[in-house]
């Protein structure tokens, strides 16, 4: 387990990454029914995201996200909603399936620590003497 804070352990099981993905979310809400709504996701990792959204959803609720970009589909379950004051919601969700790579990305096993690269000098060094002249 990775430490984020001195007295806080991270218990995320991949590493979030800050990227901004457009989304068209599908649902049902208990009173509207069906609903279409677009999306924009603040950060993603391998297993969920967060995401702002404005219809109103629950903890439990399956959604269905569409990436406007590739045309991917997913589907994954709030995990949490907390109201913004401009009446959107952040939503934090997760992925049903474990096998889906929606992002199209790469994520790092939880823990992992970055891959360390030896700096190579890609010149011989001068000695003082060939300096000078």
């Amino acid at each position: 387990m990775a430490l984020v804070h001195f007295r806080r352990i991270e218990r995320r099981r991949t590493a979030r990454v800050a990227l901004c993905v457009d989304l068209i979310v599908h649902g049902e809400t208990g009173t509207n029914g069906a609903f279409k709504a677009e999306a924009r996701t603040l950060s993603v990792s391998r297993h969920g995201g967060l995401m702002v959204l404005e219809p109103e959803v629950a903890s439990g609720q399956l959604l269905r996200l569409v990436h406007t970009g590739t045309g991917q589909k997913a589907d994954c379950i709030v995990v949490s909603a907390k109201l913004l004051r401009d009446g959107k919601r952040n939503v934090a969700f997760e992925f049903t399936s474990a096998d889906v790579n929606f992002w199209k990305m790469w994520f790092p096993a939880a823990g992992a620590k970055p891959a360390r690269r030896a700096v190579q000098a890609s010149f011989a060094p001068l000695s003082a003497t060939k300096m000078a002249n």
